[in-house]
């Protein structure tokens, strides 16, 4: 189920390498706070048309601090900020809330930003005094109404269905501004839940995994669903942001594969053209390189279904097509969320040499094709095809290129002890594709000040399947 068997396999694969899971290079910082508004699409449209460019063949590939990251929630802010809320760290690690994650450079370079609150609420505790604590907070989903900002987070125990999902809003996405504030607004809902189906009384939902979306007129609902009975449409009221009324009656079982175990969950409903479009998680997430998550969809003209998938299968009835598996290096995707014509997923990296298969950010641009999401699959490692030449401080400037899809990006380092230890540079060119095919970037060592004589440099280009280096090139004195 989303996030949880991970959290105690990385914990043992992190055991076995020797390195705690929770001691990730994190920056302790207090970040700011975004949401994503999966309602009417002319808003998505609007804010996504402004912010986001087209993606290059093979997704974008994204660099800088992308890990561990589970269940990304993304939004692009008004002021053209990228950000991720994801699964907070096990063990209440930095407090075990929701994460966040930015992007200034339209999504490709990532930084860890802080959590939402230093601890779980004192209530959330509460509701699970009978048993074990949850260790973290799961899955978050933010979206915006009347200038409000509603965050939805999960909470329950690992293998079972004693859940809950809780919200907080916010005035503001600005950590400057006097009222910026999370306020946790407490439970919406949890489960077991009953009189979902008065012909099946025992017919319940886990209540993790909450998806936002609004229909044309402007009705809230959440879809919601882990395994047990599937996927969950349940309605919503602005602004509290909770259940209606009597909202058991009015939900509605959206998803359903009929199978052992019924692995589905994760889902999110986006609109576009005259569908709604269901995405969802199918199959095994958080088992390292033997996770088979993948994304499947369904579409329909109404929010409540039915969705039919490209062979017309309902998907109550175990219909869903694949539009997104492993490949290459990228192993388990899913967990996903989507912003304007973007997918946020997690996936498994197994070029991660550090620590395989750790928890990685995945986006990918949707390409419509015939009314249906698709998404470019094509694996090509990065070559190196020019390499960097030495230059003088009064004119330090390095260029090289690659090939490789995803599109390549280069991270430039630099070296002061003859290339017995490397770092990362301070200031990072763009990537740019090339009319050749190529991918270029161009490094100016002198303008962040590292012109000294000797400084060795070098370009890592890097993708989701691996990377290539160039030559390490030299300062050279004048």
């Amino acid at each position: 189920m989303k996030s949880r068997p991970w959290a105690l396999r990385a914990a043992g694969l992190a055991a076995a390498l020797g390195i705690a899971l929770t001691a990730v290079a994190l920056p302790t910082v207090a970040g700011p706070q975004a949401g994503h508004s999966p309602a009417p699409e002319t808003q998505l449209s609007r804010v996504a048309g402004q912010k986001l460019q087209a993606d290059l063949p093979g997704g974008k590939t994204v660099v800088g601090q992308t890990s561990p990251i589970h269940d990304p929630a993304l939004i692009v802010a008004e002021d053209g900020t990228w950000y991720v809320y994801s699964t907070g760290l096990l063990n209440r690690e930095n407090g075990g809330t929701i994460q966040i994650w930015s992007s200034h450079d339209e999504g490709t370079t990532w930084a860890y930003a802080g959590n939402v609150w230093d601890k779980i609420p004192a209530w959330i505790d509460a509701h699970f005094a009978d048993g074990g604590l949850p260790g973290n907070l799961w899955a978050p989903e933010i979206t915006e109404h009347g200038g409000t900002y509603y965050l939805y987070y999960s909470a329950s125990r690992f293998g079972g269905n004693n859940s809950l999902t809780a919200l907080a809003t916010n005035t503001t996405l600005d950590p400057s501004d006097p009222d910026y504030e999370w306020v946790d607004q407490g439970l919406v809902v949890s489960s077991p839940a009953t009189g979902l189906d008065p012909n099946n009384p025992g017919k319940t939902f886990n209540a993790i995994d909450a998806g936002i979306v609004e229909d044309v007129d402007g009705t809230p609902y959440m879809a919601i669903g882990s395994f047990w009975y599937g996927i969950f449409l349940v309605p919503l009221e602005w602004p509290s942001g909770k259940p209606v009324a009597d909202w058991q009656s009015k939900t509605v079982n959206i998803a359903d594969r009929f199978m052992p175990g019924n692995p589905i969950e994760a889902p999110y409903i986006t609109r576009h053209g005259g569908y709604y479009y269901l995405f969802v998680s199918f199959d095994s997430c958080c088992r390292g390189e033997d996770s088979t998550y993948k994304v499947a969809v369904g579409r329909s003209t109404s929010v409540k279904g039915p969705y039919l998938d490209k062979d017309g299968k309902d998907m109550f009835g175990g219909g869903g097509s694949v539009v997104l598996d492993s490949h290459g290096a990228m192993t388990g995707p899913g967990g996903q969320s989507v912003f304007g014509d973007y997918l946020a997923f997690h996936y498994y990296d197994g070029s991660n040499q550090d620590i395989p298969y750790f928890p990685t950010l995945g986006l990918q641009k949707i390409n419509w094709v015939d009314g249906w999401p698709a998404f470019d699959q094509t694996v090509e490692l990065p070559e190196i095809q020019k390499q960097p030449r030495p230059a003088a401080p009064g004119n330090a400037v390095f260029t090289a290129t690659a090939t490789g899809t995803p599109g390549p990006v280069a991270v430039w380092e630099t070296s002061s002890d003859g290339g017995a230890t490397w770092s990362r540079a301070a200031a990072q060119p763009h990537t740019r594709l090339t009319d050749e095919g190529t991918y270029r970037s161009a490094f100016d060592a002198g303008a962040i000040g590292d012109g000294r004589p000797g400084l060795l440099v070098r370009a890592v280009f890097q993708n989701a399947h691996g990377s290539a280096v160039t030559d390490a090139v030299a300062l050279s004195a004048k």
